[in-house]
């Protein structure tokens, strides 16, 4: 996202540049294009695109599947002791080209620089279009691609509606029977299943493994409100005979829910996940007081003039900004040696286990809710340098997952933290210009919420492509906060929040007195 960034500002600068994309594929493009103007409502040129796009798709399927007809080598093999017969070699080297060739599907629905791909790929495209012909009023070819969507998914209950609608406006008009799905997607159908057959049957013949992947997901379904037509079928269209809201999307690995108490008599409830526009969302004031406020603002302050992990650097995600901070452990580090009241450095452990408690309770976790990763942060506006800033002071992401406004997916895939499951900041002043936090939809850019930081307020989420949010610009002033970030999987605790756990178990400890010490602070740290 900040590269994206970074090119959006180069296209406005003096003097524009003409960046060309030497990695894109032609039909992703188109399909892309497609979703867009479909967004924008276009309808006749998401058509264009998107039947375009189709094209393309049935020329680089040949072009890919040509690519596999070469040496092939399958890496569970030991060539050097690999015996075979003249026939057996013959049947292993053509099925490792069928499998190349099978996973064509996989490799066309991945946008270059992706491992992931987009889910339901092919299928997508006449989804999109059967909406787009229903609204230009050509229902025969609605028809024609609800059809064709549904030879992938039979049982997709929306589209069997659609073309139970699509039947009833044609009816009398033109001969139902001789609206056929599309040629191309029965033979690509027929030939794939055909594949899959051949694929597992030689692999119980010649003894390797195979598993037929699920190349097209049904969770990877449209989630617009233009999936079902108006009038398709009464009960889901509201008063005025326009198509419903959005469907919500959910995690299938969990129950989503939220409301649980806060735990704390003084934190104070402000919006939920409706009214912030949202999944898994949610507001609070009053978390930490002005005094607490005060004094972790005092610890960064300590650790900014003692040398913090960044050394002074500007942000890494904008030159405009000085961006620095620290770690629990740190902070714990520089109290025992006098560099910042020890104090202060228990309150930032102390605040921090009670944002997770909040979280923990409020989102009704079944699980414990571990650490990920612990920062108090700071951004500081450099002067001179606001003027004509266009930039933000954290690019829109999500926190588990890469974000890609224009394949509309978030990818969970490395270099995302992807074991990261909730998020939160808890924010320690609201004196400086800018800086405000906000969600925005998958595109990047149409907010949903914005968020003025203040002491005390907190913001808390789950962490997956549901929530992409980022900072605006701090134009003036110093913007602090304790960023947290939490998963329900043990294997990826924070080493240095179980370090931080020894450390305070051995303060403890220290403050009984000499003769109960088991641990030395100073070992730990």
């Amino acid at each position: 996202m900040e590269v994206q960034q970074d090119l959006e500002n180069y296209k406005t600068m003096a003097g524009k540049v003409e960046l060309v994309d030497r990695e894109a594929r032609q039909h992703m493009e188109d399909y892309l294009a497609g979703v867009r103007h479909y967004d924008q409502e276009e309808y006749p040129l998401a058509i264009h695109f998107l039947e375009r796009a189709l094209e393309g798709y049935s020329t680089a399927d040949v072009e890919c599947r040509v690519l596999c007809e070469g040496p092939q080598r399958f890496e569970g093999y030991e060539y050097l002791d690999y015996k075979v017969t003249l026939y057996e070699a013959i049947a292993d080297h053509y099925m490792q080209v069928l499998v190349c060739q099978h996973e064509c599907v996989r490799e066309l629905a991945t946008r270059p620089g992706r491992l992931s791909p987009i889910d339901n790929y092919l299928p997508l495209h006449y989804d999109f279009l059967q909406f787009a012909y229903y609204r230009v009023g050509d229902y025969t070819r609605a028809l024609e691609c609800a059809r064709s969507y549904l030879l992938f998914h039979p049982d997709d209950e929306d589209v069997l509606d659609n073309e139970s609608y699509y039947e009833s406006l044609l009816e009398g008009l033109v001969d139902l029977s001789s609206v056929k799905p599309r040629e191309f997607a029965v033979m690509f159908l027929k030939r794939h299943k055909l594949e899959a057959y051949l694929l597992q049957t030689a692999a119980a013949g010649l003894g390797f493994s195979y598993t037929e992947p699920s190349y097209w997901s049904i969770s990877g379904s449209r989630q617009d409100e233009h999936r079902i037509p108006s009038g398709a079928h009464g009960d889901q269209a509201d008063g005025t005979g326009q198509p419903q809201g959005k469907k919500s999307m959910c995690k299938g690995d969990r129950e989503l829910r939220e409301g649980g108490p806060l735990l704390y008599s003084d934190v104070k409830f402000v919006y939920n996940s409706e009214q912030l526009n949202g999944t898994q969302r949610v507001l609070l004031d009053n978390v930490i007081s002005e005094k607490e406020c005060r004094e972790l603002h005092q610890i960064a302050s300590g650790i900014i003039l003692a040398g913090d992990g960044y050394r002074g650097k500007t942000s890494p995600h904008t030159p405009n900004e000085r961006f620095e901070g620290a770690t629990v452990l740190k902070a714990l580090k520089f109290g025992y040696e006098g560099r910042v009241p020890l104090r202060s450095a228990r309150l930032f452990y102390d605040v921090s286990e009670k944002a997770r408690k909040i979280v923990e309770s409020y989102f009704m976790l079944n699980s414990t809710l571990y650490f990920s990763y612990t920062h108090l942060v700071c951004r500081t506006a450099l002067p001179g340098q606001q003027g004509k800033r266009n930039d933000l002071s954290h690019p829109i992401h999500a926190d588990n997952c890469l974000l890609d406004p224009e394949a509309n997916e978030c990818w969970k895939e490395p270099p995302a933290y992807t074991f990261r499951d909730y998020s939160a900041l808890l924010y320690m002043n609201g004196d400086f210009e800018g800086g405000e936090f906000i969600f925005t939809e998958m595109d990047a850019k149409t907010v949903t919420a914005s968020i003025k930081p203040k002491c005390g307020r907190m913001i808390s989420f789950s962490s997956g492509g549901e929530n992409p949010h980022g900072v605006k610009a701090v134009t003036k002033g110093q913007r602090c906060a304790v960023a947290l970030w939490f998963t329900l999987n043990p294997l990826y605790r924070e080493l240095e929040r179980i370090q931080a756990d020894e450390v305070m178990a051995a303060l403890n400890q220290e403050s009984l007195g000499p003769g109960e010490q088991g641990i030395n602070p100073k070992d730990e740290l």
